[in-house]
């Protein structure tokens, strides 16, 4: 389905339903309701026979099993399953099952994107999570949780891993070819679009690692379900936490049902992303952004440089728009997602980018993989000197964000150049400290530093889009030398 302007519609129709009718603890239920099914409704269709229903379906697994991994363990043993607890697996099984039975509706009363397959394989998926979830509470009852965490980490990695890979992804989609009976020479990488795992995946690996260090408070089945796949988060975020995401949950059967302020806020924030995406982002998509046809047709530098620019503003009020719009539909049901984007573009140096572009990603990094990395680095005997170990860090850092992308050349290649633009950075700015701040005393001149900074670092960044855009690195590099003029 996508987030379409249909979809959205039907989001802000549902928001203020829910605004005007659900009361108190109800507002939580339904909630989860409405991200279950909407992990189904949203998954596009698939040339896989029956993937569109079944990856949602191991969407929901992967989520219910993360949460059964991180139960707290106390004194008392683990924590215990309530009540609510069942109740909202009911609710979880019940609507995957009800989503199910479009099997048996016409093609336009569905609300899947093709015909589920038969109540054999449901039942499949079904009794394999149940014997996923027994092995994990026998291993959690012996003592061994540290594994259990690891081993789901690794888990969600490797299906991270063939699903970014083009090669291993076309590779899965030739066997379940030959799984469901269809020709496994028609396959190829893009048969495989698993809708949402990027952020599914970085939420509950969140929730393990924090599990792991004993960060992560107490979550009930039902806020945890619905904290992973939060349907107006599901497509394109933003990657909320977990603890932050429980402060808004447990406020909801005491917020205001139709706020008009809140619902304002909520709503004008939506059709800002709106314009942003469907006016701004869409109209230079129409020829006046770079594109791989367009990389190879440009007949000068000036024209393409001109289209560079065009896909860089292309590209962030695209991802801004979208993310406004899961913001503002937040608002509207009293979820307040975390920023994403602060204005991006005016940053005067590379790192003041990262901290203003797709913030909740370079937190995740940053907390779940610069952070320890550079922990481990530090005690190495011999310790590696501090320089090489901010180098490694920073590389390891933002190829890893490069790779979340897609595992390719070309998104290595971009993570590669923003490590070391945030290295560079880094040593200038250690080594400039006391001329930054004489600069200060001058205010003309620390006018003129600060737009040259800017117009360095929105040059840099928009040099670095050209492998992120272009898939082939052959094309990449030849792009990259003739905005200079070169080959």
């Amino acid at each position: 389905m996508g987030l379409g302007l249909e979809t959205i519609l039907v989001f802000v129709v549902f928001a203020l339903l829910y605004a005007g009718l659900a009361r108190g603890r109800a507002r939580t239920w339904v909630l989860l309701g409405a991200s279950v099914l909407a992990v189904f409704w949203l998954q596009p269709w698939l040339p896989l026979r029956y993937a569109d229903f079944i990856l949602p379906s191991l969407t929901l697994s992967l989520t219910v099993a993360g949460w059964w991994a991180t139960r707290k363990r106390g004194e008392e043993g683990l924590q215990p399953v309530t009540r609510g607890d069942w109740t909202a697996l009911g609710v979880v099984v019940g609507l995957a099952l009800l989503m199910g039975m479009n099997r048996y509706l016409a093609p336009d009363l569905r609300l899947t994107p093709s015909r589920p397959p038969a109540p054999t394989i449901w039942l499949t998926i079904l009794v394999l999570t149940a014997l996923i979830l027994a092995l994990i509470a026998w291993l959690l009852r012996r003592g061994r949780a540290r594994w259990v965490l690891l081993g789901g980490v690794l888990c969600i990695l490797g299906l991270f891993v063939i699903l970014k890979t083009p090669i291993l992804t076309e590779a899965a989609a030739r066997w379940w070819r030959g799984l469901v009976g269809q020709d496994p020479s028609l396959a190829s990488a893009a048969d495989l679009r698993w809708l949402g795992f990027s952020y599914v995946s970085f939420r509950i690996i969140h929730t393990l690692r924090d599990r792991q260090s004993g960060l992560l408070p107490e979550l009930g089945l039902a806020e945890y379900v619905t904290y992973v796949i939060f349907f107006p988060a599901f497509i394109a975020g933003p990657i909320d936490r977990a603890e932050r995401f429980q402060k808004d949950w447990l406020a909801l059967p005491g917020i205001k049902g139709l706020d008009a302020g809140r619902l304002g806020e909520g709503g004008m924030r939506i059709l800002v992303g709106m314009f942003k995406k469907f006016v701004i982002a869409d109209t230079l998509a129409m020829g006046m952004s770079l594109t791989p046809d367009l990389a190879q047709q440009a007949h000068s530098t000036l024209a393409l440089w001109g289209l560079l620019y065009g896909y860089a503003f292309r590209l962030y009020f695209d991802f801004a728009g979208y993310t406004d719009i899961a913001i503002g539909v937040g608002i509207m049901l009293g979820v307040r997602l975390p920023e994403n984007f602060r204005r991006p573009y005016l940053s005067t140096d590379i790192t003041a980018f990262w901290q203003r572009w797709h913030i909740t990603l370079s937190n995740w990094v940053r907390f779940y993989l610069f952070s320890p990395f550079t922990r481990s680095l530090l005690r190495r005997k011999p310790r590696p000197s501090p320089a090489l170990i901010v180098f490694i860090g920073l590389m390891a850092t933002m190829i890893a964000i490069g790779l979340w992308h897609g595992i390719t050349w070309t998104f290595f290649v971009w993570g590669a150049w923003h490590g070391l633009g945030l290295f560079i950075h880094k040593q200038w700015s250690d080594r400039t400290r006391k001329w930054h701040r004489r600069l200060g005393e001058h205010p003309w001149r620390k006018r003129a530093w600060t737009l040259f900074a800017w117009f360095l670092t929105f040059q840099f960044v928009a040099l670095g889009w050209v492998w992120f855009l272009l898939p082939d690195l052959s094309l990449a590099l030849r792009t990259f030398l003739r905005l200079f003029g070169l080959g």
